[in-house]
């Protein structure tokens, strides 16, 4: 039962660091609900989302992570343009 609890707070302090970086509550839980004391540190040595550079989408002009190759808000199919990848922060 002690290791339940500690599995248990182990994974919401992962998750709990990862929304203060702004990653997904959810998704880091389950990593330090499974990886103990080490989902934890990876979260937060793991980039933060807020922190990613972002770029225009020419179709409905919202921010887009660089990283991403479709719009997630119009589903646009978006190219590289190393140009105009740092136009929105």
């Amino acid at each position: 039962m002690a290791y339940i609890v500690l599995i248990v707070f182990t994974g919401l302090s992962a998750g709990v660091v990862a929304k203060i970086r702004g990653n997904s509550f959810w998704i880091w839980f389950a990593i330090g609900f499974v990886l103990p004391f080490f989902g934890t540190v990876a979260a937060l040595l793991y980039r933060r989302e807020r922190d990613v550079p972002k770029r225009e989408c020419p179709e409905c002009h919202r921010p887009v992570a660089i990283h991403d190759q479709v719009c997630m808000n119009c589903g646009r199919d978006l190219e590289w343009l190393p140009d105009q990848a740092f136009a929105v922060r």
